[in-house]
């Protein structure tokens, strides 16, 4: 989930935090991405069909999340983009509540599905299917096996993938996190990219931009520590907290600017909803998103090797079914990046050199920074300078340029 509504709130509030960008802007750049994401995301794209089933080899194992991430990582080295995918590991103990809501609504899409498909609705069919996707310890070891032929670092977090990415980030191991996850922000990544690879709606077949969000300036333009930002996720609705009813980013907003602390604020709730205590263990929320378990950034070597040619095709031709013809154009295009000679940009992605210098604002550590007194900022007792700021930004902007609500 993320933050719920933290994206919209941060578009009319924080303007100037969010600037449009393509992923050609990102070439020569390390980029932190997360994995189970993208997992995910091919499998509800990647489908075949009035089933709408997935892609599948002989032996029928699904191979829509082998497809995509093929397509997807030889793009990004076609464009001289230095991909660093993190894997979730363990999910952290507050999290089960929410991992066993989704595997209730997994039951119950899987029951909708076998409906719409004895009533023959396409579109009801295309709901369904893509509400059963689910991930699969077998589909995870296969993507890191793909990459690692493909030449391209893969690291294991020990927990939430979004929080490696984060420490990847601020250890200027890494550019930004790419990611749909809005609490990358709330795990302290310096710049976080939306939309990153979701350019193009495979339904309307409408272009849809590619977002870059920077902490350094939400955090200016909110006028607030990052402490308070954290509180205020928190507030909006977490993977580790659920929500409130009726209360969205603005109202926590406004609720933490006039009550001061997140605790002062729940207690200011009517008593029907305010969250019962041991669903809402705020100390511990607060200590996954600033001290969250995460690979050490600092001793992470991330390296790009050479792709091995006979090993892809054993793996997407032999072992899962690929067309012979299609994986060697692959393999062609692959190859012409190492060739390109001319294009410095793609032929030091193959190189096991060290990342290119990232900018600082790239290596900005919010947690560094020092709390406000209890009286400043946009989430203290006085008025917040920040609010006035992404008003004004938000009034020159043109529609055109102004971020869209998502």
């Amino acid at each position: 989930m993320g933050i719920k509504g933290l994206f919209p709130f941060l578009s009319e509030n924080a303007p100037l935090s969010i600037k449009e960008t393509k992923m050609e802007a990102m070439t020569v750049r390390v980029l932190a991405i997360d994995a189970s994401m993208c997992l995910y995301q091919f499998l509800v794209a990647v489908r075949q069909g009035e089933a709408q089933t997935n892609l599948s080899n002989a032996e029928g194992e699904v191979t829509s999340h082998i497809q995509g991430f093929l397509s997807r990582t030889v793009k990004m080295i076609e464009l001289g983009i230095k991909p660093a995918y993190v894997f979730d590991g363990k999910p952290p103990e507050l999290k089960q509540q929410t991992l066993v809501g989704r595997a209730e609504k997994k039951a119950e899409a899987e029951a909708d599905l076998a409906t719409a498909l004895e009533g023959g609705d396409a579109e009801e069919i295309r709901k369904a299917a893509h509400r059963t996707a689910r991930a699969t310890p077998q589909m995870n070891a296969d993507v890191q096996e793909l990459l690692r032929l493909l030449g391209c670092p893969v690291v294991l977090a020990p927990s939430e993938a979004e929080a490696s990415c984060a420490a990847l980030c601020r250890a200027g191991k890494a550019y930004a996190t790419a990611t749909e996850d809005m609490d990358a922000l709330t795990f302290g990544t310096p710049v976080m990219l939306k939309n990153f690879f979701d350019t193009e709606s495979s339904r309307t077949q409408t272009k849809r931009p590619v977002w870059e969000v920077r902490l350094d300036m939400l955090l200016q333009q909110l006028d607030v520590p990052m402490e308070r930002f954290i509180d205020f996720c928190i507030m909006c609705g977490c993977d580790y907290c659920g929500t409130i009813r009726g209360v969205g980013p603005p109202t926590a907003f406004k609720m933490l600017k006039t009550h001061g602390s997140l605790e002062r604020a729940i207690s200011a709730l009517e008593e029907a909803r305010r969250p019962a205590p041991d669903e809402w263990p705020i100390d511990a929320a607060r200590a996954l998103f600033t001290q969250p378990e995460t690979v050490d950034a600092a001793s992470v070597e991330l390296t790009w090797r050479a792709p091995d040619v006979a090993g892809l095709r054993a793996f997407l031709v032999d072992k899962h079914s690929f067309n012979e013809g299609r994986v060697a154009r692959y393999m062609e295009r692959l190859q012409a990046c190492r060739a390109s000679g001319s294009q410095t940009r793609l032929d030091s992605f193959f190189r096991a050199s060290a990342p290119k210098a990232v900018p600082d604002a790239a290596k900005f550590d919010p947690f560094k920074r020092k709390a406000s007194g209890a009286g400043g900022g946009a989430l203290g007792k006085g008025k917040g300078k920040g609010k006035g700021k992404a008003t004004a930004a938000v009034a020159s902007r043109s529609d055109s340029k102004k971020p869209r609500h998502m």
